[in-house]
Order: C-alpha cells, then sequence, then structure tokens
C-alpha cells in the first residue's frame, strides 16, 4: 500500500467539467494528519508509516491513548530512563480519534510530528478509497441478495417476501434433505469494510482539505475512509 491520508466522507454532489458534461463526484475531506510513529524493519519487522486524524478531547482520552501522541511523567518512563533505554520519540499532538498505518517498501521519508495534508495527492490520477458500508442490521432475502419474492397471486397469503424452500429438492438424489452450506437467507446486512478501487481524482482543495473522486465512495456521509493512490494497472 502506498502512503495516503485518513479523513472522512462529506458527502456527494456533481460538478460540471471543463467540456460543460456533469460529473458526479463524493468529497471527501483529508487530514491534516500528523505522523505519529515510524515503523522499522530493524525494530518493528516492516516499514510503515502511522497516522492519526480528527483530534480527541483529552478528558475523554484514555492514558494510553494520551501516551501515544506525548511523553507522560510515569514511574515506568522514570524506570527505563534510568535504564539508558532510548524514549521513542511523540508527535506531541492531541489524542486522535482514528489511526491507521500505510505500509512502505523501503524507510520512510517523513519523521515523527511532520502533518501531511491533501497536497499529497496533487500529481495523483486515481486513488482507491476504504470505507465501511452503511449498517442495515437484521434484513430479509429481498433487500440483502436481491431475491424477487414468492407471487402476489391469490393463492399467497402474507407471505411474499419469505425466502421460499430452503433444502435440497427431493428429485436430488446426491442430498438427503439437508440444507447446502452457503444457502442464502436473511441476517446481517453492512457495516463492513469495503474498498472503491481507481477512482478519479477531479479535484484537489487545498485551503479546504478536500479531495473531489468522481463516483460514490463506501459509508454514510461523515464516516471515516482511508485513502492511498491505487495499485490498479490500466
Amino acid at each position: 500500500m502506498a502512503l495516503g491520508l485518513l479523513g472522512q466522507k462529506v458527502g456527494m454532489t456533481q460538478i460540471f467539467a471543463e467540456d460543460g458534461k456533469v460529473v458526479p463526484v463524493t468529497l471527501l475531506q483529508l487530514g491534516p494528519c500528523p505522523v505519529l510513529q515510524v515503523r522499522t524493519s530493524e525494530r518493528d519487522g516492516y516499514h510503515a508509516l502511522q497516522l492519526g486524524y480528527r483530534d480527541k478531547p483529552r478528558r475523554t482520552a484514555s492514558r494510553a491513548e494520551r501516551g501515544h501522541v506525548t511523553n507522560l511523567d510515569s514511574k515506568r518512563n522514570r524506570k527505563r530512563a534510568a535504564a539508558g533505554v532510548a524514549v521513542l520519540p511523540k508527535a506531541d499532538t492531541e489524542p486522535k480519534r482514528l489511526i491507521r498505518e500505510f505500509r512502505m517498501e523501503g524507510p520512510a521519508e517523513h519523521e515523527v510530528g511532520k502533518v501531511l495534508t491533501v497536497e499529497l495527492f496533487d500529481n495523483v490520477v486515481a486513488v482507491d478509497v476504504i470505507g465501511t458500508t452503511k449498517g442495515r442490521g437484521f434484513t430479509g432475502v429481498m433487500k440483502r441478495h436481491n431475491f424477487a419474492g414468492l407471487p402476489a397471486s391469490h393463492g399467497v397469503k402474507r407471505h411474499h417476501r419469505a425466502p421460499g424452500g430452503i433444502g435440497a429438492h427431493a428429485c436430488d438424489r446426491g442430498w438427503s434433505g439437508k440444507m447446502k452450506k452457503g444457502k442464502r437467507m436473511a441476517g446481517h446486512y453492512g457495516a463492513a469494510r469495503r474498498t472503491a478501487r481507481n477512482l478519479k481524482v477531479v479535484r484537489v482543495d487545498k485551503e479546504n482539505h478536500l479531495l473531489l473522486v468522481r463516483g460514490a465512495v463506501p459509508g454514510p456521509s461523515g464516516g471515516y475512509v482511508t485513502v492511498h493512490p491505487t495499485n490498479k494497472l490500466g
């Protein structure tokens, strides 16, 4: 995964291209994202950058969350300092609501505390957007799997959205009436991690930290997203 940014989905709108055509776009508010940690192969076994997004009030943050971004005076830290253990650099920022890591192929060029903005996508043509789809709770087969439902005839009474038979057919001699694995039935739908790949970058608004991409992005307005340059070829 290439280096990207964290942010939120603002919503959808449309803009007019230079040729006069209407382009449907999704507005993504990305960054500013400070670098919280730098992973190295010598210490961690891999190269990565850990970014944070959106401040969290200190009164609602745990001590571990506060200690992740700044050095706190504690008995453990004093013992480590007395033993000569090097203290890892901290970003010295407010606790963050969203923290993610971006794997790198080699050593990272950025240091802890540097703030990355939407300018990172200045020369990027297309991006991949990772989000969490809208949660729809427990849904039936018509909404979850697009079933047609039973006929709305006189013989069917208050059973139109039922899934129908779920067992093996009587003429199927290879099965003994048991339900096959993977049968599509009612159940939990949505609230899943999804990736919209190869979305064209339409515009970069540096002043408002906005990235406009063509098409739809998974998740509701206000949902957190992870954006990085696409690795899809063609």
